[in-house]
Formats: structure tokens, C-alpha cells, sequence
């Protein structure tokens, strides 16, 4: 009699959430009693503004919300969604282009289930947030990596992205303001890359969930403004989620063409029908609303992001560039692997055991480069309170310097 099989092959390809994995870890020895820090989750540590939460309590006492509502989003959303990207990226998109998804996370996933067949090549530049090559094996495709370092401030060439570009290749995933490292694209680049995707048919798959987290100035390019005819080959991933403080909503969306927008939302009637009908109508307070309190925690975050790269480049064999978008700082720590560190003088090799000991031994959750596809960095997140921050920091240095 044969054996049962226990998992499909499909799951071999892919690894667990190292962010997740991270912050789980983290929240176990918490709950175990120990103090640890966590650099590790990127989630917003404020409440969710209040005019928000008011507007889900009183969606909560609607009947109307007690019952199955369209699988690609409530309309009002849909209308509010489009209103949002002509006041945000500056141009129009029908409200039929839009599915709303339980979280930006299942948008990425139906974005690559419904674009990739086997055999399809995704370039997605490095470091990269680390569910995009997962969602890619999923659909049976393959991710090409295209890293760009520190010495580039995490930014890759056009000549870098042709390079990778092979008959193969149907789509190329852009994240600006980036996860993990906080960089933005210039709007030059975005033009060219643009222009690249045009002439190659390659669909551009651009993730815009971090568009109002920038500083010193710097605004985030929308490549659907800058290249408007990039639009009938061009997916937008967005949400609520980091801008109102609102990850555990679970509200994001995508915006297509007709034809990917249709084809998601039938994918989303067989996987979970329509989100959550009071997220969703908390959603639509979010993005109707003003952008005071949006400002407010942005401003927060940029005291925190000051903060934490000086507290970095002051540790011996740290360097880390200062960030002008989302809520990360990417540290470059090679220079601290092969050494002995810490009180017990233990070498590590990698990034990935230098983070294990950091938990361990200073208590400090951050996460290795290797889950971005950068060995030799570690991701903090400053999406935490002022004084933990410093005494994370702290709590570093001197297990570093011991």
C-alpha cells in the first residue's frame, strides 16, 4: 500500500516569513518574561487614529455589513481608491481596475498567481521584501535577483536590470519607498525603467505601500504618472496598513489593467470572497479623511530614523546609510562577522547567526539580511517607542564593543 504524501511539492519551494518568524521568536521570550526589544516586525506602534476606529464601530451596528458584499471590494472603497491615487500619484484609474484584498500581502500574491505561469522569470531587485520571491515560486515562477549594496544606496541601474532581462522575463517587481532599506528611487530612474519595460513588454509590478513615509524632502515617484503609457502593463500594490497605522485591518488592494483586475477578483471568489466589511468601511474613513494624523506619526518616524542610524554609524564595524522613505534602517555589519563578539567572544559567520545572538545574548530583535536577499545586513525597524529605540541601541553597542 503506498504512503501517504504529506505536503504538496509546491510548499518545498517556499520558506516561512523571517520578518514573522523574527517577531514570533521575540514575542515568546517576552511572554516568557524576558525584556527584548523588537526591531524586527514593520508595523507602526501607534494606535490607529481615532476617527477611524469611530467609523468601524459604526459599521459594526450596520446590518448592512452582516452580509456578503462584492468578492472585489465594497463600491464606496473602490470610489474612495480612485479618488486617493489622482490626489496621490496624479492620475485617473476606474474604479473597476481596482480589487480590494485582505491586505497588501494577498494582493502580491494574486498579482503573481494570476500573471506567472510556469516557466515566467521575475526580476526583483534586492534587497527585496521577503515574501516577493516566495509569491513567485508559488505561481511557479522563478525570481531573478539583481542586488544593489550599500555602496549604491540599495539603488540598482538600468543597465544592472537589462542585464538580468532574458526572453523570460514577463515582469519586473518596484518598491519605492523600499522595504528593508528605506531607500527611494529617484524619478529618473523610474522613467528609464519605464521606458525599458515598454520596449521589452515586461509588466511592471510596483508596490506603493510606504508612498507617504519620506523625509528630508523627498517625495515618492509614481511610475504610473511619470510613464503614463505603462499603465496597460503596470499593477499598483498598495493599502492602509503602514500609512494609518492599520497592519492588523487587513485592507490593501491592486490596481490593473481590466482584464488582471477581473481575473483576481474570480481568483478571490474560490480563495476568501470579499474582505471584511467593517475593515473595509474603516478603510474608506482612512482614505477620505485628512492626512493630519498621517503627518504626525511621519514626523515621529523621523525623529526615531535620525536616531537609530547615528546610534548605528557610532558602533564599531557598523555602517548604515540614512534612509529617506518607510520605517527601516539597513545596516551593513560584514565588517562585525568573523570576529569574536559579545561577552562571549563567539564568532559569526553570517548575518543570520549574528541576529540569533543579538536575541539571545542583548535581547534585540532585528532581522538578518538573508531574508532580503542581502547576507551581511541586518533590518531594524524604528516603527517603536522613543526610549526602547535608544535602549535597544544601547543594549547593542555594548555587546558589540564588549
Amino acid at each position: 500500500m503506498a504512503q501517504l504524501t504529506a505536503l504538496s511539492t509546491r510548499m518545498s519551494k517556499v520558506a516561512p516569513s523571517a520578518t514573522l518568524a523574527v517577531d514570533s521568536k521575540a514575542k515568546a521570550l517576552q511572554a516568557a518574561g524576558v525584556d527584548v526589544i523588537g526591531y524586527g516586525a514593520g508595523e507602526p506602534n501607534f494606535p490607529t487614529p481615532q476617527d477611524i476606529v469611530d467609523a468601524a464601530v459604526a459599521a459594526a451596528q450596520d446590518p448592512a455589513n452582516y452580509r456578503y458584499t462584492p468578492t472585489a471590494g465594497l463600491p464606496a472603497l473602490k470610489k474612495a481608491i480612485a479618488a486617493k491615487t489622482l490626489r496621490d500619484s496624479g492620475y485617473e484609474v476606474d474604479p473597476a481596475q481596482i480589487v480590494v484584498t485582505n491586505g497588501g500581502k494577498q494582493a502580491v500574491y494574486e498579482t503573481f498567481q494570476v500573471l506567472i505561469s510556469e516557466g515566467d522569470e521575475v526580476i526583483i531587485p534586492a534587497p527585496y521584501w521577503t515574501s516577493y520571491p516566495e509569491a513567485v515560486k508559488l505561481a511557479d515562477g522563478t525570481p531573478v535577483e539583481v542586488f544593489a549594496g550599500a555602496e549604491q544606496r540599495f539603488i540598482p541601474t538600468i543597465e544592472a536590470l537589462e542585464a538580468a532581462r532574458t526572453e523570460h522575463t514577463k515582469a519586473l517587481v518596484l518598491n519605492t519607498p523600499t522595504n528593508p532599506t528605506g531607500a527611494v528611487w529617484p524619478e529618473s530612474l523610474l522613467v528609464e525603467i519605464g521606458q525599458w519595460a515598454l520596449k521589452h513588454h515586461i509588466w511592471i509590478i510596483s508596490d506603493e505601500i510606504y508612498e507617504h513615509l519620506t523625509y528630508d524632502g523627498v517625495t515618492a515617484p509614481h511610475i504610473g504618472a511619470l510613464v503614463p503609457q505603462i499603465r496597460e502593463q503596470l499593477i499598483v500594490l498598495n493599502g492602509v496598513a503602514k500609512t494609518y497605522a492599520m497592519t492588523g485591518w487587513r485592507v490593501g488592494w491592486m490596481i490593473a489593467p481590466l482584464v488582471v483586475a477581473k481575473a483576481a477578483s474570480t481568483l478571490q471568489g474560490h480563495l476568501t470572497s470579499n474582505v471584511n466589511n467593517i475593515a473595509q468601511q474603516a478603510a474608506r474613513a482612512a482614505l477620505e479623511g485628512s492626512l493630519e494624523a498621517v503627518d504626525a506619526m511621519r514626523q515621529a518616524f523621523d525623529v526615531r530614523r535620525k536616531a537609530i542610524v547615528s546610534a548605528l554609524n557610532d558602533m564599531q564595524g557598523v555602517h548604515c546609510p540614512t534612509p529617506t522613505g518607510a520605517f527601516y534602517a539597513f545596516a551593513d555589519v560584514r565588517e562585525l562577522l568573523g570576529k569574536p563578539l559579545g561577552p562571549s567572544g563567539t564568532v559569526r559567520e553570517t548575518s543570520a547567526d549574528l541576529a540569533a545572538a543579538l536575541l539571545d545574548e542583548a535581547h534585540i530583535a532585528a532581522v538578518p539580511g538573508e531574508a532580503f536577499g542581502a547576507p551581511g545586513y541586518l533590518r531594524f525597524s524604528y516603527a517603536l517607542a522613543d526610549d526602547a529605540l535608544v535602549e535597544g541601541m544601547r543594549r547593542m553597542k555594548t555587546w558589540v564593543e564588549a
